[in-house]
């Protein structure tokens, strides 16, 4: 993890798949294998189908034409983060071209707005947020070791209700957030949070990693039904508990509607774009 992070540290961007956390926990999944090249990390993906991800590391600093002739298998290379794709745009375009992957592009948001839900744009967010503090007897607390069996049930409980078990996408977050959660003490750039009810009853949960000084990128946010407001109170609390950070990373959308409606409902500052790459055809 400190090597890995280290050559993420030195990227000009940093995207969410990019997170130690995220490509460890989903490894498996994607059938996720890296190789060191000395100055970059690149990865590479066996599932649903074989590709490379973007290499990570100094990308300013790399000769960009040899090192990509150098990879023996031409397979796309998909979630190439707007910067690196600009340099490979200019230094490489005779080799390989690139379009826009806008179901993987990254929500950015100022983290004082998700705070603060001031102003018209959020208006309906402080509405559901109120109400939840109004109706339930509820508790913030920070996600310490202590509390994670209570999140482990709560999951558990909010598996069974979305019948996770028959959705292929459902039941492999739920394998990645036990894996995460039964590590939580041995992942040192992780914050969590917690929302109990009536005391004893966890109601959400929300787990985010530090990914760079002033941002935090957050992984999984789960809210139990019957609680109006509770995705608005566990994002608000949470960051308000952390208002240390400038920005969050909410992730991608993956090109579902309702999520990209809902994240675009929460007034995104910038987005990290990202691009999947194709080889031309090389003259012998």
């Amino acid at each position: 993890m400190p090597e890995y992070r280290h050559h993420l540290d030195a990227a000009s961007q940093a995207a969410s798949d990019y997170s130690f956390v995220n490509i460890w926990a989903w490894a498996q999944e994607y059938g996720l294998t890296w190789a060191w090249d000395n100055d970059l990390v690149w990865l590479r993906q066996s599932l649903p189908y074989p590709a490379y991800w973007a290499p990570v590391g100094n990308w300013e600093a790399v000769d960009w034409q040899p090192r990509l002739l150098e990879l023996t298998e031409k397979l796309p290379i998909i979630r190439v983060p707007e910067k690196l794709a600009g340099l490979w745009q200019s230094q490489a375009a005779h080799i390989i071209t690139g379009e826009e992957a806008r179901d993987h592009w990254d929500y950015i948001y100022d983290t004082s707005e998700l705070i603060t839900l001031k102003g018209r744009k959020f208006h309906k967010k402080k509405n559901l947020l109120n109400q939840f503090k109004s109706k339930h007897d509820w508790h913030y607390i920070p996600m310490e070791q202590p509390f994670v069996d209570q999140v482990l049930k709560m999951q558990l409980n909010w598996c069974t209700w979305r019948n996770c078990e028959a959705s292929a996408g459902l039941a492999a977050e739920d394998r990645v957030i036990s894996k995460v959660l039964h590590n939580y003490a041995a992942l040192p750039n992780l914050l969590g949070g917690v929302i109990m009810v009536n005391e004893f009853d966890v109601a959400a949960f929300i787990v985010a990693e530090i990914i760079r000084p002033d941002t935090l990128v957050v992984h999984f946010e789960k809210g139990m039904g019957g609680y109006k407001g509770i995705y608005q109170a566990i994002n608000q609390m949470f960051l308000a508990a952390n208002p240390e950070f400038v920005f969050v990373n909410r992730e991608q959308d993956l090109g579902n509607e309702g999520l990209r409606k809902a994240k675009m409902s929460y007034n995104p500052a910038e987005f990290i774009k990202k691009y999947t790459f194709k080889w031309l055809q090389l003259n012998s």
